[in-house]
């Protein structure tokens, strides 16, 4: 429980009737969970506005109620309180309610289009193998030290976060390590926050359904950045073109990494085969059981991380050497005959051509085929759809169209507009399977020993959703029913 004037600390208010001198049991947006003594924010959402519920939260026992839409003739009880942005207030309440964990802890945070989940799963793994007890809030799962719990969304809501934040600092944590998503900035899920780092990975063709233009998307990421603190530090991949616009105005200590550019941390791959590589870290040489250009920018952004919250350089180095992929990104399995799978998350077009190009710098030329099963998701940016087609195909020997979660849209439908991206000349090395699991059976059946089949776009999720319907499917236990292997 807690008094309301605390909760409402730092809160910008427009208007307020009744008694702020109130102890408030929980905070909620769900009008569904309300309980007597609780505090209803009313969200306006996409679909659904918040403020349509207050009649019914003041039935189940709120006693306050935030809103941006004053509401008339409420009951003489309750205490109403007007702000700009009832989602900005949530998160600074949430923030309040847990007595502010991210000030206790040292949280950085990631955003980006790809490299997200692998920049912040191997620093929370870096970390611990360094002796810190350390958290992870990704789109993989939730990490309190060493117990897990499942994740829903890249950034959770600020309820769910600050819940976390305070558990891992109850738990003993002292640095955790955050997905920040440009849906999670937009919302004001990361309002309130007080980060000690913040990284950028790139920005390529994603989410364009719910930013419309990639300027758009592009300036909702920037303002992550601009509201960092001082002694806080902005990391930066300036081989983006992105990068140092993400640099302007911030009042964080500015820093880049790159592969091409000049930059304060800078990488070179040396070697590379499927299952590792040889990368030199600012002149450094260290063997990582990680491959690809793409992996190379994730260890770099995580050596800088270490780096800016004080590890030992060569401590850094002697760990990096240890850790091991994130599942599902680029997931090596190998067939007893000799095929290889490699399944992986990519589901942009920037994503599925920088696995692909990997693939095809390491395999020895024209020895092997690389056949590649994707799809594209339903209710999700459709523009994105021919491009992926167009890349899987000119970087494929054989493609396999097929469903990538479907959601509410019919799958041939999504195919049909991923096959407009294909160049004709290409056009006789594709085949269209909607169903997902005949597809791998089915490109398990074509690989000869020394193939590699690739499925992308799914990596490391467990599900199918068809019509609304979530069901269990996994890419990795399907590859392996094909390949006979024990699961």
């Amino acid at each position: 429980m807690k008094k309301l004037t605390d909760i409402l600390v730092d809160i910008p208010v427009l208007k307020k009737e009744g008694d702020t001198n109130l102890n408030i049991e929980r905070l909620q947006y769900d009008s569904r969970k309300i309980a007597p003594n609780d505090l209803f924010i009313a969200l306006e959402g996409v679909q659904v506005d918040g403020h349509k519920f207050i009649t019914k939260a003041i039935q189940q026992g709120a006693t306050v109620v935030v809103v941006q839409k004053w509401q008339k003739n409420l009951p003489s009880s309750i205490t109403q309180i007007q702000v700009p942005s009832t989602h900005a207030a949530l998160a600074i309440m949430a923030s309040n309610y847990y007595e502010q964990p991210s000030k206790k802890i040292k949280l950085v945070g990631i955003t980006g289009t790809n490299g997200k989940t692998t920049t912040a799963s191997l620093s929370y793994k870096l970390f611990k193998k360094a002796g810190f007890k350390t958290g992870l809030l990704s789109t993989v799962n939730i990490i309190i030290d060493e117990k897990i719990h499942p994740a829903t969304h890249t950034t959770p809501d600020p309820l769910m976060i600050n819940y976390y934040l305070n558990e891992m600092y109850k738990a003993g944590v002292t640095h955790v390590f955050m997905e920040v998503s440009s849906h999670g900035i937009d919302q004001h899920r990361i309002t309130g926050l007080d980060f000690d780092g913040a990284v950028f990975t790139n920005l390529t063709h994603d989410h364009l359904d719910y930013h419309n233009t990639f300027i758009k998307y592009r300036d909702t990421k920037k303002r992550f950045f601009d509201q960092l603190k001082k002694s806080a530090f902005a990391l930066v991949n300036t081989d983006d073109k992105n990068g140092l616009f993400m640099l302007q105005n911030t009042a964080a200590s500015p820093l880049t990494y790159a592969l091409k550019n000049p930059a304060d941390y800078k990488a070179k791959i040396l070697e590379q085969n499927f299952s590792s590589m040889l990368i030199s870290i600012n002149n450094k040489e260290v063997w990582v059981r990680l491959v690809g250009l793409f992996n190379a920018y994730n260890i770099l952004a995580v050596y800088g991380i270490a780096d800016q919250l004080g590890l030992e350089r060569f401590k850094i180095l002697q760990i990096i050497s240890e850790l091991e992929s994130v599942p599902g990104r680029f997931e090596l399995i190998l067939s007893p005959e000799g095929k290889i799978a490699i399944v992986d998350y990519a589901h942009t077009p920037d994503a599925l051509e920088n696995v692909l190009k990997t693939i095809n710098n390491i395999r020895p030329k024209n020895q092997e085929k690389l056949i590649t099963i994707v799809g594209a998701g339903g209710n999700r940016d459709k523009t994105k759809r021919p491009e992926m087609a167009a890349v899987a195909a000119q970087l494929s020997d054989s493609v396999i169209f097929t469903s990538d979660n479907p959601r509410d849209e019919d799958p041939d439908q999504i195919i049909n507009d991923m096959e407009t991206g294909v160049p004709a000349e290409h056009y006789r090395k594709t085949l269209r399977i909607t169903d997902r699991r005949q597809a791998i059976q089915a490109a398990g059946q074509l690989a000869n020993p020394g193939d590699i089949i690739l499925i992308a776009g799914k990596g490391h999720e467990d599900y199918q959703i068809v019509q609304g319907q979530k069901s269990h499917f996994d890419d990795r236990e399907e590859i392996k029913k094909v390949f006979g292997l024990n699961q």
